[in-house]
């Protein structure tokens, strides 16, 4: 399931530093270890403590954690709607992914200019919202215009399409993005269709200093009042000390992280948040040959879950059998789980729920 996640920002915010910070970082024991595969595409790991607690019960030859892609998205200056900047280049990258990750400057440093001379996060974040609000307004209504016309001869879908149009354009106008609009049923179809940037979920990382990991500093705070009135999320990490994480041995890191007071890397934090503001789960198969983590969107079914796998196991779902990673730390194996009767067979309109761990049965 290839959905990604973009990142943005102004100039000297840290979003290089970020980026760069992910690509050399390593995942042991994953198949993902971060890697570009574009030169502005990354795949990082996304952390996740139950593929070690399968394997205290499931011995297995390797372990494939679930993953999500970052863009690294260049181009973003005021007026990049008008052609600023790459301009087009910048918003048709940013058009394709699936969530914003915006990175915001929460630190100051006399040695680090800012783009518009002094430290302001919500300054910053209201520049790159007026230039996807623009970016947006022109496409909601060049397809008002569109399907209006379209319309006029009694096209029901049409219809839908202009209707959100209409909706997209009076919220663009009243400066909001176009998430803050309710649109459900036929409208959240037509919605996915349009692609407007400003209806893709917004994630927060607010780059701080050392200093700012300890307790949110005023620019933190801010961002977090901010991101609550817009329901989006707030990740703060230090992009410098991310970068030098990265660089470190494995056997190292622990080490380097203890010193600092730190449970673990902001980017493992970063890869959650982003997994979550996709509305993805996880569920698991595990084996001999590999315990691998599985990307599904929440409320999947099993078909569709077993559809991530391959087509085949869809196309021929009989039913699954799942059990729970708890059941198999209480009860060892899936022998002891049959026999307690906590190892499940669910059929075709079972939901899925995260952590599930799961076998199919299909027949093509």
């Amino acid at each position: 399931m290839a959905l990604q996640a973009g990142i943005v920002g102004l100039p000297n915010v840290g979003k290089s530093t970020l980026f760069n910070a992910l690509t050399a970082a390593k995942a042991e024991a994953a198949n993902y270890p971060f890697c570009t595969i574009e030169p502005n595409v990354g795949i990082v790991a996304v952390p996740d403590p139950r593929l070690e607690q399968i394997h205290t019960k499931i011995e297995t030859e390797k372990i494939v954690p679930a993953a999500v892609e970052i863009v690294d998205i260049a181009g973003l200056v005021r007026g990049a709607h008008e052609g600023e900047g790459l301009g087009n280049q910048f918003l048709g990258h940013i058009r394709a992914t699936d969530a914003i990750l915006q990175v915001v400057r929460c630190f100051d440093d006399p040695d680090v200019t800012h783009v518009d001379g002094t430290i302001d996060p919500l300054r910053d974040i209201e520049t790159i919202g007026i230039e996807l609000i623009f970016a947006d307004l022109d496409t909601a209504e060049r397809r008002s215009a569109k399907y209006a016309k379209i319309a006029t001869g009694g096209d029901k879908e049409a219809k839908v399409h202009a209707s959100v149009a209409a909706k997209a354009v009076a919220l663009l106008h009243a400066g909001k993005p176009v998430r803050a609009g309710e649109f459900v049923g036929e409208e959240a179809d037509a919605l996915k269709a349009a692609q407007f940037i400003t209806a893709k979920p917004v994630l927060y990382v607010c780059n701080v200093d050392e200093q700012g990991l300890k307790a949110d500093n005023e620019y933190v705070k801010k961002v977090r009042t901010h991101a609550a009135t817009e329901n989006a999320g707030v990740v703060v990490l230090c992009a410098k000390l991310e970068a030098e994480i990265a660089e470190l041995d494995p056997a190292d890191r622990a080490g380097f992280l203890a010193d600092l007071g730190i449970d673990e890397p902001g980017l493992n934090r970063l890869a959650r948040e982003t997994y979550r503001l996709l509305g993805l789960e996880t569920y698991f198969t595990a084996g001999p040959k590999e315990i691998r983590a599985w990307t599904i969107h929440r409320g999947d079914k099993a078909p569709q879950a077993a559809g991530v796998i391959h087509s085949d196991f869809e196309r021929g779902f009989i039913r699954a059998e799942v059990y729970s990673v708890e059941s198999l730390l209480k009860h060892g194996t899936e022998a002891a789980m049959r026999a307690a009767g906590v190892l499940r067979v669910e059929g075709k309109e079972y939901v899925v729920q995260d952590g599930d761990v799961m076998h199919f049965r299909f027949n093509v």
